[in-house]
This record gives structure tokens, sequence and C-alpha cells, in this order.
């Protein structure tokens, strides 16, 4: 299934799909609340501001897959929007792995990461770059939001700045 025909489900419990994104850089990104990657979420954030109005998203997927997030979508946007101040859309919790894998992850673990290697999510925080023309690139966990690799596809992704 193409990824825009996918569907998903806000925090907020709406249905949606990556459709609405379409012409966008998206940063895909499985975020927890209480791992020691939480505090990407500021570079996550900043990354949105810096280039949202210029075509970008980040779409944060929280997962309890690794046993690191909170209980209810009411308490994972609480504290993204209180410790991070987290401004993206963000999503239902869903698995990233296993039987009971979500379709868009399903299609995003068939890219390969820089070492060439698929396949299952390894942690929290691994970072998936979807461009308006469909490219999947695969970053790690502990690859930083903000790391060279990942901005510089950011911007050669974007259009042009007036």
């Amino acid at each position: 299934m193409p990824l825009n025909e996918i569907p998903l489900t806000t925090i907020d419990g709406k249905t949606t799909s990556l459709a609405q994104y379409a012409d966008k850089v998206k940063l895909i990104v499985n975020v927890a609340s209480r791992c020691g990657l939480t505090p990407q979420y500021t570079k996550l954030e900043e990354l949105q501001k810096t280039y949202g109005d210029r075509g970008f998203t980040v779409l944060g997927f929280p997962s309890n897959q690794f046993l690191q997030e909170l209980g209810s979508s009411e308490a994972i946007e609480e504290f993204c929007s209180t410790t991070y101040g987290v401004t993206f859309p963000m999503f239902e919790k869903i698995k990233v792995n296993g039987r009971s894998q979500h379709a868009l992850y399903a299609e995003l673990t068939q890219t390969e990461d820089a070492e060439g290697k698929a396949g299952k999510v390894k942690w929290n925080f691994e970072k998936f770059v979807v461009t308006p023309t469909g490219e999947v690139h695969r970053f790690r966990p502990t690859t930083e939001p903000d790391a060279p690799e990942i901005v510089e596809l950011i911007e050669a992704s974007l259009p042009p700045v007036d």
C-alpha cells in the first residue's frame, strides 16, 4: 500500500493519512516519554520551527514497544506539550515491530539504513525522512535529529528559499 494511503489516527482520535502531508518533507519518528533519548524532542521541535513554514513537518508516533511510553494519549500529549513544547503532529500509540506492527511501519522498515540494514526498529526515536517524491531515508535512534545528514537531506528536499 502506498505510504500516503495508510490510515492513521491522530493523538486526539481523528482519522487521517499521510496524504495530508504529501507535498511536505516528513520526519517520521517513533517517540517515547521515558527513554534516555527522549530529550531528542527538543531538537525535533527545533527542526519543526526552523523548516515548518517551508514545507516540512515532524510526525511523532508514540510506541510502548520498548516499555517506555506513558499509558494514555492524553498523558503523552500533555507530557510533550508541557515538557518539550511540541507543536508538530502527534499520533496514537502504535506498534512499530512484530505481528501487530502498524501498516506504516511495515512499509517504512523495508528501507535500509546507512549500513544497508532494513527490518525491525531497534529502539525509540528511529527516524525516517520521507520526501515529497516518496523517497524514504532511514536513520537509527542514536542519530540526532539535527545531524548533518538529516538536515542536509531536509534542506535538499525543500523548495528553494526566495
